[in-house]
C-alpha cells in the first residue's frame, strides 16, 4: 500500500450565491484540511469571524457555493494496481470531479468516501481534481420541503443534512456554516487486497487474561480475488494469525495476553496501553504462509479493560452506574463540544491541553455531545492516555430527524464507519443514540407538529443499537440522553429522576440553583449555569465602548435565550446587584462557579443512589458567554476551579437530611479516609464559639454521614458566623444565610506580590473571614494563570498563590482591587482600577 496525501496546491473560489464584491471573482490559496472561511481569512478578504460583530457580516456565506481545485501529477497504474482517491471527510454537500469527469456526490460530513480512479489515471501526467460544495443550508431546506418539516431548535433545518448541527448556530455557538475538505485526502495505490476495516474488540477474561479479537474486512482487486491471504496480529509480543481463503473477504484473529495490566479511568489506576499491529500478506509462490508479499498494515494502541453500565432495576427504579473492570464508579464528567467552530484548527496539542484541564479538575469522563461530531483519532488517543472515559453520542440533537431515504442510508453508513473506527480505544465507554430527542417528542409538542411523520425513533431503537451490537458488542448502548427504559412510548417520562439519565435545566432556565436539591437523579448527564469568559478573552474579541452586558457585540456573543436576564435572576438571591461592568463580570463568573459546585456536591453526596454528574460543559468553540468551565481561548474560568473543588477525591459538604444539616464526607479513594474531624462555629473575626473533634472513618469509594450537634448549627448571629469542618487538609465552610444578608468585612484582605521563577507569588492575609478569594491574573497578563481560586480564608489566615506567566509585570498589579477579588468585595464600594 502506497499512500500519497494531496494537501498542497489547492485553490478556492466562490461560484454562486450572494458573494460580496471583495470576494467574487477571486481565487485564493486553500489549506487542506481546512474550510472556506479560514482561507478567506488567510487571504485578508474577511475579518476574523469571531471578532466583535463579524458573524453578522458573514451571513452571505450561508448560501454561497465553493469550488476547490488542485492540479497534480500522477504516474499511471502499474499492471494489476488499484488506485483510489480517498476523502476522509467532506463538509458537506459536494461533487467530486477528476479531469472534468464526475466521480460522485456526497452529503454527509460524518463519513469518508473512496473512488476508484484507475481508469482516469491510465495516461499518467497532469490531472485536475475539483471538489464543488453547494450551500448545505439550501440543500437542507430543499430536503425539508420534500420530506416535510420536522421540529428543531433554532432557525435552520440542521436535521435535514448530515452535518455538524452546531455549524448552524447554537445557544453557545456562532452561525458560521462551514464548507470545505475538512479531513485528509490522498491517493492510495495497492494491489491484490487491502485492509478495508479493522475492528479490535478488546476485553478481559475472568482469569485476568487480556483478549483482543481483531475482526477484519478485506477488499480485493484484480488478480487478488483468487489469492489466499495471511492475516497476522501482534499485541504485547503475543501473536496470532489466520488464513483468509481465496475469495474470502473477512476474518478474525484472536490474540490472548495472560496477566495483561488493566486500563483504569483517571483516579482509579493506571492506563497501560499496548501496541497492536495487524498485517495482511499474500501467500508466496511456494504456497507457504508468511512467505508472500506484505500488502497492507494497521497499527493502534489498545488497553485491556471491561466496561459496562449497570441498569438492573432496584427498589428505587433503574440505576445507571458505569462499571469498569467490575468496579462501580461515580462519574465526574463534563460535556464536550467541538473545541473550535473551525474544526481543522483543533490540533493534538490543543486537545492534550483541554483533556489535561479536565483531568486537572478531577474529571473522569467526557461526553461527546450529539450536536457536534464523531471526534478525531487524536481526541480518543489522548483520552486513552489520560484515563478519560468517553461517552459518545451519535450526531443527533434537539430535533426530530427524518428516517426516509437518503438520510436512513447515510446514517447507517456513518454509524458503521465510526463504530468500527473507534473500537480500539479503551477510553470509549458507551454509545448514546441522541441528545434530548425522546424528551423532545414527549414534552415539546412534536407529535402535533409531526402529524405521523417519522422523527428518528427507529434510529435510536432499531438501527443504531443493532449496529453497535453487530460491530462493537463490548460496549453499552443507551437510546437517548436523558432516557428512562421504555420512554417515550411506554409510559415512563424520559427525564424521570428515578430511572436512567436525567438532564436538569429547570435550574438556569427557571429556578434558583438551590433547587438542584429537589431531585436525586440516578445519573445527571446534563446540568449547568452560565458565566462570561475571562477578562482577557472578552476584551480581545469584544471592543464595545463602553463595555456592558447590553452592548451590541457583547450581546452577539451571548447566544442563550434571555441569557443575561437569567444571569441576573440567578445572582439576585445570592449576591448584591453589581454596580460596574467589572463587578458584574466577576459576580456572574462567581455565581456560575457556585451554582455548579452546589449541584455537584449534592449529587456526590447521594452516591451510590446517584452515580454520575456530567456538567454542561467543559469547553467553548469561540469567545462567548456560556456554560463552559474553559473559555474559547482556553483560559480556565472561575468555574474550572469550582469543578476542581467539588470533584476532589475527598470532599466535605454540609447537606440537608431529614430536616436538619448534616456533614457528608465523600471518599473517592481506594483507601479508607480516617482521622480527626474538627468542627468549629466561629465569627467572621475569628472567635471560636463552639468546637468539637470527632473521629472520621469513611470506607473506600463511599460516603459517610456525621450528624451535627445543635450548638454547631445554631448561630447566635447568622449574619457573621461560619461553620468550619476540617479533616486531613480538606475543608468545608458553611454559611447560615446568603451573601446579601452577611455582615462581611468588605475589605478583609491585605496582600503583597513578589517575583519568583516562572511568575509571581502573591501572599494574602485575611483580617476577617473572606469568601471565594480569587486572583484574576489574566487581567494583568493574557497568559497569566493562578494555581488556586475561590478559596475561603478564615480570620488570621495567610495563604500564598502562585501566578504563572512569561510576562514582566508590576507585582503590585496582582494585588489591585480588580485582580485580587472575593465575594466580600462585591459588598464594598465600587472597585476602582
Amino acid at each position: 500500500m502506497i499512500r500519497r496525501t494531496l494537501h498542497d496546491g489547492w485553490q478556492l473560489s466562490a461560484t454562486a450565491g450572494p458573494v460580496p464584491t471583495g470576494v467574487a471573482g477571486r481565487t485564493v490559496p486553500a489549506t487542506v484540511p481546512g474550510s472556506a472561511h479560514l482561507d478567506l481569512l488567510a487571504a485578508g478578504l474577511i475579518p476574523d469571524p469571531y471578532l466583535d460583530r463579524t458573524e453578522e457580516e458573514l451571513v452571505w456565506a450561508h448560501r454561497t457555493d465553493w469550488r476547490y481545485e488542485l492540479a497534480f501529477e500522477a504516474v499511471p497504474p502499474a499492471p494489476g494496481e488499484r488506485v483510489d482517491l480517498v476523502f476522509d471527510g467532506l463538509d458537506t454537500v459536494a461533487t467530486v470531479e477528476l479531469d472534468g469527469r464526475t466521480l460522485g456526490s456526497t452529503a454527509n460530513m460524518h463519513r469518508g468516501y473512496r473512488f476508484d480512479v484507475r481508469d482516469a489515471l491510465r495516461g499518467g501526467g497532469s490531472h485536475r481534481l475539483a471538489v464543488s460544495f453547494r450551500s448545505a443550508l439550501e440543500y437542507a431546506e430543499e430536503t425539508e420541503r420534500r420530506l416535510g418539516r420536522r421540529a428543531h431548535v433554532y432557525p435552520h433545518p440542521f436535521n435535514m443534512v448530515r452535518k455538524m448541527a452546531c455549524s448552524f448556530g447554537w445557544d453557545w455557538g456562532p452561525d458560521l456554516q462551514t464548507a470545505g475538505i475538512w479531513k485528509p485526502v490522498r491517493l492510495e495505490r495497492w494491489h491484490t487486497a487491502r485492509l478495508a476495516r479493522v475492528r479490535p474488540l478488546v476485553t478481559v477474561d475472568a482469569d485476568g487474561t487480556g483478549r483482543a479479537e481483531i475482526h477484519v474486512d478485506v477488499e480485493r482487486s484484480g488478480r487478488g480475488e483468487d489469492t489466499p491471504l495471511e492475516l497476522a496480529a501482534d499485541v504485547a509480543g503475543r501473536t496470532g494469525s489466520v488464513t483468509v481463503p481465496a475469495g474470502g473477504t473477512s476474518a478474525v484473529v484472536t490474540v490472548t495476553v495472560p496477566g495483561a495490566r488493566l486500563w483504569w479511568p483517571a483516579g482509579h489506576g493506571d492506563q497501560p496501553l499496548y501496541d497492536l499491529a495487524v498485517t495482511l500478506a499474500a501467500f508466496g509462490a511456494d504456497g507457504r504462509t508468511g512467505a508472500g508479499e506484505p500488502l497492507d498494515a494497521y497499527g493502534r494502541r489498545v488497553g485491556f479493560r471491561t466496561v459496562t453500565v449497570d441498569t438492573t432495576p432496584d427498589e428505587i427504579g433503574t440505576p445507571f452506574t458505569v462499571t469498569v473492570n467490575g468496579r462501580p464508579l461515580f462519574v465526574k464528567g463534563a460535556n464536550w463540544i467541538p473545541d473550535d467552530h473551525f474544526l481543522t484548527r483543533v490540533t493534538r496539542e490543543r486537545i492534550e491541553h483541554r483533556v489535561d484541564q479536565a483531568a486537572g479538575a478531577h474529571l473522569n469522563l467526557l461526553r461527546v455531545w450529539g450536536g457536534g461530531i464523531y471526534e478525531t483519532e487524536d481526541f480518543y488517543d489522548v483520552c486513552d492516555e489520560r484515563g478519560m472515559l468517553v461517552w459518545q453520542d451519535f450526531p443527533f440533537a434537539c430535533a426530530s430527524y427524518p428516517e426516509e431515504e437518503p438520510l436512513w442510508s447515510e446514517v447507517e453508513a456513518e454509524a458503521r464507519e465510526n463504530v468500527a473506527r473507534l473500537t480500539p480505544h479503551p477510553s470509549l465507554a458507551l454509545w448514546n443514540g441522541a441528545n434530548e430527542n425522546m424528551w423532545g417528542f414527549r414534552d415539546w409538542g412534536w407529535p402535533e407538529q409531526l402529524e405521523g411523520r417519522t422523527w428518528g425513533l427507529r434510529y435510536y431503537t432499531e438501527l443504531l443499537p443493532s449496529i453497535v451490537a453487530e460491530l462493537d458488542p463490548t460496549r453499552f448502548y443507551c437510546a437517548n440522553s436523558p432516557y428512562s427504559p421504555g420512554a417515550p412510548i411506554d409510559g415512563l417520562h424520559p427525564n424521570d429522576q428515578d430511572h436512567g439519565t436525567r438532564h436538569e435545566w429547570e435550574v438556569w432556565n427557571r429556578v434558583d440553583y438551590t433547587h438542584y436539591r429537589d431531585h436525586i437523579p440516578r445519573f445527571c448527564s446534563e446540568f449547568g449555569f452560565q458565566g462570561p469568559p475571562t477578562w482577557a478573552t472578552l476584551t480581545k474579541w469584544i471592543h464595545d465602548e463602553p463595555p456592558a452586558p447590553t452592548s451590541p457585540a457583547f450581546l452577539l456573543h451571548q447566544k442563550a435565550e434571555e441569557g443575561n436576564a437569567k444571569l441576573d435572576r440567578g445572582m439576585a438571591p445570592h449576591l448584591p446587584a453589581p454596580r460596574t461592568f467589572e463587578d458584574w463580570h466577576w459576580a456572574t463568573q462567581l455565581n456560575q462557579a457556585r451554582a455548579v459546585a452546589f449541584g455537584i456536591e449534592h449529587f456526590r453526596s447521594w452516591w451510590p443512589r446517584t452515580a454520575g454528574a456530567v456538567v454542561w460543559q467543559l469547553n467553548d468553540c469561540w469567545p462567548v458567554t456560556s456554560w463552559a468551565a474553559v473559555d474559547g481561548d482556553g483560559r480556565p474560568k472561575p468555574l474550572w476551579y469550582g469543578l476542581r473543588h467539588a470533584c476532589a477525591p475527598r470532599l466535605l459538604t454540609v447537606q440537608p437530611r431529614d430536616g436538619r444539616r448534616v456533614l457528608l464526607a465523600v471518599n473517592d479513594h481506594d483507601e479508607p479516609w480516617t482521622g480527626e474531624l474538627r468542627l468549629e462555629r466561629q465569627t467572621f473575626a475569628g472567635t471560636v464559639l463552639r468546637s468539637t473533634v470527632l473521629t472520621l472513618d469513611v470506607p473506600a469509594r463511599s460516603v459517610a454521614r456525621t450528624d451535627l450537634a445543635a450548638p454547631l448549627t445554631g448561630p447566635a448571629d447568622a449574619r457573621e458566623e461560619v461553620l468550619v469542618a476540617t479533616a486531613g487538609g480538606v475543608r468545608a465552610v458553611h454559611l447560615f444565610v446568603g451573601d446579601r444578608e452577611l455582615a462581611y468585612d468588605p475589605e478583609p484582605l491585605k496582600a503583597e506580590a513578589v517575583a519568583v521563577p516562572g511568575g509571581y507569588r502573591v501572599d494574602v492575609h485575611a483580617a476577617s473571614f473572606a469568601r471565594d478569594v480569587a486572583i484574576l491574573a489574566d487581567r494583568v497578563a493574557p497568559d497569566a494563570v493562578v494555581d488556586e481560586m475561590l478559596v475561603p480564608m478564615l480570620a488570621g489566615e495567610r495563604r500564598s498563590f502562585t501566578v504563572t506567566t512569561a510576562a514582566g509585570v508590576d507585582p503590585a498589579a496582582l494585588t489591585g482591587p480588580l485582580v485580587l477579588r472575593s465575594a466580600n468585595a462585591l459588598s464594598a464600594p465600587a472597585a476602582r482600577s
